[in-house]
């Protein structure tokens, strides 16, 4: 298998609630709206996109239906600081306030409506200890 396209689909009660608070907190926009399915892309980078997909529709193989699992959507950002200070600003829920850590992270975690969680990241250098479990192309700096 080839892929030519990789996004996250999350499965909802309410699509444009969801729809919604990922273009006001996130960044995207909508390209293709509907009541039971919204496709959004990143307007800082159009290969990113995501969608928010009714959790009771028939596209949905009937056994799954009305399921939701756990998952973390990790956003990885330029400046997180900022990030965390709009985010707070906009009274989100945010369930794991900033901080550095040893594995190389910078981050925050808030819900979504769904109660999703969202990790947003910034690389920073990982202590010595973690270093060493890097790939060398895959450390951050």
């Amino acid at each position: 298998m080839r892929p030519t396209s990789f996004y996250p689909v999350i499965m909802t009660d309410n699509v444009t609630t969801s729809a919604a608070f990922y273009v006001d907190h996130f960044g995207f926009k909508t390209l293709f709206d509907s009541d039971w399915y919204v496709h959004l892309q990143s307007t800082a980078n159009p290969a990113f996109n995501f969608a928010v997909l009714a959790k009771d529709h028939a596209t949905i193989p009937e056994a799954h239906r009305g399921q939701t699992g756990g998952a973390l959507l990790s956003f990885e950002v330029e400046d997180v600081d900022a990030a965390y200070a709009q985010l707070k600003d906009a009274k989100a829920n945010i369930v794991l306030d900033i901080r550095d850590e040893d594995f190389g992270q910078r981050h925050f975690i808030l819900t979504d409506p769904n109660g999703i969680l969202i990790d947003v990241i910034k690389p920073i250098p990982p202590s010595p200890e973690f270093a060493a479990q890097y790939a060398p192309e895959a450390l951050p700096q």
